[in-house]
């Protein structure tokens, strides 16, 4: 059996969870949040959500712990929100936002303007002596990790000065440079 599809998960207080037609809905204070489940059987019982599958074969094993984990995201995600932070390391790069609209200087000839899903909320900031630091804050797990590889891969970290997009505690594989 599923270590983690085993499981079961418990919800918290100001947290409504559907499921109709295959389809698991999740409201809480931050969002609304739809995943639709397939193969596996969901049932709420006392604020508590279990998952079971009919049969032992590969796939249904594997959905069965996909399904756990995507779902308590989503009920992670309405509850309490995800946050992801990057920072720009290098010589004059810069970010700065105007509602969701992000405009980073990181080096090219034009500075890169992204406009965000409305869902994302992003937040720039810059002290004097310190590399900017973008924070992206959202309901949905997944957008957040995806807007974040995004802004990451415009400049993604050089392995010889560290120079780049990181997320914030990510420690970079540094190689030696030439040898005289």
């Amino acid at each position: 059996m599923s270590r983690i599809g085993k499981n079961p998960i418990t919800i918290p207080e100001g947290v409504t969870v559907d499921h109709k037609d295959g389809m698991v809905t999740v409201k809480g204070k931050l969002g609304e949040l739809k995943q639709e489940v397939k193969d596996i059987d969901v049932k709420i019982e006392d604020n508590v959500i279990t998952f079971e599958r009919s049969s032992e074969k590969s796939d249904q094993k594997a959905k069965h712990g996909l399904y756990r984990a995507l779902v308590n995201n989503m009920i992670e995600g309405v509850s309490n929100g995800y946050t992801k932070s990057l920072e720009l390391v290098g010589v004059g790069y810069r970010a700065t936002n105007q509602g969701n609209k992000l405009d980073l200087a990181v080096g090219f000839s034009h500075n890169i303007v992204l406009d965000l899903a409305p869902e994302v909320k992003v937040e720039t900031i810059s002290e004097k002596g310190k590399n900017p630091i973008v924070k992206l804050t959202s309901h949905d797990k997944q957008l957040v990790g995806q807007v974040a590889a995004k802004i990451r891969s415009f400049r993604a970290p050089e392995p010889y000065k560290g120079k780049g997009i990181k997320f914030v505690g990510e420690q970079l594989r540094r190689k030696a440079g030439k040898s005289a």
